[in-house]
């Protein structure tokens, strides 16, 4: 079952840049910040990648979250600055989900291209797949809900 939106993803090719802004300026805060090494093989099944490195930082917003990427390998193509937003750029949403396994079946039964099987990262289980026009999401279970990512959402009535 779908809860919600968790969080929206943005990849930034300035990190400090975009803290001043999400963090600073804006007033969201930070609940992580981590980096994963060149050679990650849960990372790079997740996103789809070969020999991903980057740091990621997620911010809180009231009952969600946006996360923001500084890929340091793969290099990242740069975005046209102003870009309409018709154009691509944010990496992906992501969907709290209940049962990140019976999600990832039931769509991938309808026919749902996905990069890789849910994977356990330890408190949460995450996997990422691609809407028809091949935009990522991503389907997110936490698992232990004392994950600084948490967003304890109460289940909608039957």
């Amino acid at each position: 079952m779908i809860r919600g939106i968790h969080h929206t993803a943005v990849s930034t090719p300035d990190m400090e840049r975009a803290l001043a802004f999400y963090r600073d300026l804006l007033g969201l805060v930070v609940v992580s910040d981590f980096t994963w090494p060149s050679g990650f093989s849960t990372a790079d099944a997740i996103t789809g990648l070969e020999d991903s490195s980057a740091r990621v930082v997620m911010l809180r917003a009231g009952n969600a979250m946006i996360e923001l990427f500084e890929f340091a390998s793969p290099e990242p193509r740069p975005a046209e600055a102003g870009r309409p937003v018709c154009d691509h750029g944010i990496t992906h949403i992501c969907l709290d989900v209940v049962d990140v396994e019976s999600e990832y079946r039931r769509l991938k039964d309808a026919g749902v291209v996905f990069h890789c099987e849910p994977q356990n990262l330890g408190m949460t289980i995450a996997t990422y797949g691609r809407d028809p026009d091949g935009n990522v999401f991503e389907l997110l279970e936490v698992v232990d809900p004392r994950s600084p990512t948490a967003l304890n959402l109460e289940l909608p009535p039957d």
